[in-house]
């Protein structure tokens, strides 16, 4: 704004010193009949002028409807167009040329309107068009469906538009910074779709999408859907107050379990992120609620044919198992006088439920194939008061007892 505002005063300045020699008869020297240089700088002034008011102009209103940069530098470049068209008009009416140039014009007119018809005339209509409707501008998203390109708009020449092509080399949604020029003639005969919001279109930018997790047949339903509703609302909170659609649940049937379909509301240009967000959220959900199992249609692995102690490495800790709690046989004896007040269970059961069991219980596989508690007997008792069937331990190798 600033550079235009001394633009217009220097060129303001100049025209009314050129007009004034002009009108003084001090018009330097005469180009053709009553047409001077000093008139001819007048007017090319005048034209620069006129383009600098009208930047301006374009700038305050941009700015008062909360527009972008790049509509500002669309319309100026088309604008500036128009400024060169205009003096060169006015040097060929100053040098007494017109005539001689309609002549040319209409010699040459069938070639001129032959080549109208190609792709460069094309193109410069496109350019005009996509600057004068803006179907989308510099830094929108669009996708070309019928070229199999995403990217994000960075310039609209006057032959090419250039854009930030989006997946490529990785397959995803995010910006490569590999630059291709999408010729604008072909915008005449292309789908355009635009993911970028326009003013006062608040979810133009929102679509759908989904996040699908594969539970086994024996997990607890209420409890999955309740963790995968729960991670969509915290990473997209603020997309569900905008545009009130709540995240939701769809199922279907496979061979090994259940795919649980969480569908929630995205945002184009940040889908990686969220979904992201997502995924790691629903996995430590997973990981902290027994009663929910991931299905996994066929896992094979050369070291878990082998005996435990064949593949663990010096001073690495033991294992972490889950077995079932029906296999345990627990004398039940409190590990300290306090722990035998049941509120004291009931707490650390409301504990284990909101952060999860933080500390496996220690047990010791009997000869008999069952298991006998050695540390952990009220975190135990806690899990088997949350209706836990599994719980996490950490085995005790040493020469198992016989069964008392």
């Amino acid at each position: 704004m600033k550079r235009s505002v001394i633009l217009l005063v220097i060129f303001g300045l100049l025209t009314a010193l050129f007009q004034q020699l002009h009108i003084s008869g001090r018009g330097l020297w005469m180009i053709s009949r009553g047409h001077d240089v000093a008139a001819l700088l007048a007017i090319i002034c005048a034209i620069v002028v006129g383009y600098e008011i009208i930047v301006i102009g374009i700038r305050v209103g941009v700015a008062r409807r909360r527009g972008v940069p790049g509509e500002v530098q669309m319309l100026s470049g088309l604008m500036r167009f128009v400024a060169a068209i205009a003096g060169i008009l006015v040097i060929v009416v100053s040098l007494g040329q017109l005539k001689a140039m309609g002549t040319w014009f209409a010699l040459f007119g069938g070639m001129l309107l032959g080549w109208s018809l190609q792709a460069p005339v094309s193109g410069i209509a496109a350019w005009a068009l996509i600057n004068i409707k803006r179907p989308f501008r510099i830094g929108d998203r669009i996708l070309l469906p019928s070229l199999g390109l995403n990217g994000d708009v960075m310039d609209v020449g006057l032959m090419y538009t250039a854009l930030n092509q989006v997946g490529g080399t990785i397959g995803s949604e995010e910006a490569i910074g590999r630059h291709i020029l999408i010729p604008n003639a072909m915008l005449f005969s292309q789908v355009v779709i635009n993911y970028t919001a326009e003013m006062g279109i608040k979810d133009a930018a929102h679509f759908l999408d989904e996040v699908i997790v594969r539970i086994t047949f024996d997990s607890d339903w209420d409890a999955a859907e309740r963790m995968l509703l729960e991670a969509a609302r915290e990473v997209t909170g603020a997309i569900i107050k905008e545009t009130g659609q709540e995240p939701y649940i769809r199922s279907d049937f496979y061979d090994y379990g259940v795919y649980m379909r969480l569908r929630y509301m995205t945002l184009a240009t940040d889908r990686p992120r969220i979904t992201h967000e997502l995924t790691k959220l629903i996995f430590r959900g997973f990981q902290r609620e027994l009663r929910v199992d991931l299905a996994i249609p066929y896992v094979y692995s050369y070291r878990h044919t082998l005996p435990s102690e064949r593949f663990r490495y010096p001073g690495e800790p033991e294992p972490v198992e889950e077995i079932e709690i029906s296999e345990i046989d627990d004398p039940w004896q409190p590990e300290s006088v306090a722990d035998t007040d049941p509120e004291g269970i009931k707490q650390l059961a409301r504990h284990i439920e909101s952060e999860g069991l933080l500390q496996p219980i220690v047990a010791q596989r009997q000869i008999n194939g069952r298991y006998r508690v050695i540390a952990g007997t009220n975190r135990l008792r806690a899990c088997k008061l949350l209706g836990w069937t599994r719980v996490p331990a950490t085995l005790d190798r040493r020469t198992p007892q016989h069964a008392a």
